[in-house]
């Protein structure tokens, strides 16, 4: 079986698991609707690239999937939207084969960008039960494990916890670092960790720079918690803003245009810097998880 596959499968049982006992608000002929645009959109772009169509793409799915748990919309509308610009930087936007962005976060930062008031990301709709987030965690585990991703998850764990104790709960009298641990509780923060975090595609290979990557990731998002308190969509802006970064990193050596490659990795940094500050300035929201 396909790492690919493998993947769907465990966020196909996410997604089943949390419309029986969770929140996930989408009824199933919606999701459904989503699933099949996102088949139909992945391999259009894949026939158009490549005049021909050779593979079934089951990581198209798991974009779909992962913003369908991350983002609630009240406009169905914009699900296919952003999921149609993901896919189409996913194809178009590559660097010897690797893009610059994880689709999934791509979507929902296409969807803070331009849906602001209509496109909410949120860390509630798999809920709270721990039978579910250990299942969470076994799931992704295995997954990492086999593409040697697993030290990105233990390595954005530990300086996250160090970060936010330091820099936040030091700073703030009223805040205990229970605090910080309850959101670990939540599945939704486990399943970004587990599987929006560690896209092979986006992330090092080599384990001094998961290391690296891991640690930039969460000393950034603590720094704008700090700064602006916690929202969850620090979490997706920061991966957004270091992700370009990877391919630069790992492709400048061996590059046969080193200056064309500069030029497009800086380029692609400075409007997803745009994107971020553009995101930050607009007042937060809030939103409750009911059933």
């Amino acid at each position: 079986m396909s790492f690919q596959l493998q993947q769907l499968i465990n966020l196909l049982l996410l997604l089943v698991v949390g419309k029986y006992v969770a929140h996930i608000y989408l009824p199933w002929k919606e999701m459904t609707g989503i699933l099949l645009f996102t088949f139909f959109i992945e391999h259009l772009f894949y026939y158009i690239k490549n005049k021909t169509l050779n593979c079934i793409s089951f990581s198209s799915l798991s974009t779909a999937i992962g913003v369908m748990l991350m983002m609630v919309s009240t406009e169905y509308i914009i699900y296919f939207i952003v999921i149609f610009f993901a896919l189409l930087q996913k194809q178009f936007l590559q660097y010897h084969k690797r893009h610059f962005f994880n689709p999934s976060n791509f979507a929902l930062i296409t969807g803070l960008c331009f849906f602001y008031n209509d496109a909410h990301l949120i860390l509630g709709q798999l809920g709270h039960e721990i039978w579910l987030l250990w299942s969470v965690g076994i799931l992704g585990i295995s997954i990492l494990y086999r593409v040697n991703r697993w030290i990105i998850p233990v390595g954005f764990v530990l300086t996250y916890l160090l970060f936010q104790y330091f820099i936040i709960v030091q700073s703030d009298p009223m805040l205990i670092m229970e605090d910080i641990y309850y959101r670990f509780y939540s599945v939704s923060f486990i399943v970004f960790i587990l599987f929006m975090l560690t896209d092979p595609r986006t992330t090092p290979t080599k384990k001094w720079t998961q290391i690296y990557f891991a640690t930039v990731i969460s000393f950034f998002t603590t720094l704008l918690d700090y700064h602006y308190g916690f929202r969850v969509q620090h979490l997706f802006m920061v991966l957004f803003f270091c992700s370009p970064w990877v391919v630069l990193i790992e492709e400048y050596k061996n590059s046969a245009d080193r200056k064309a490659l500069l030029l497009m990795t800086l380029t692609i940094v400075f409007l997803a810097l745009s994107a971020i500050i553009y995101i930050q300035i607009q007042p937060p929201y809030y939103f409750e998880m009911d059933k």
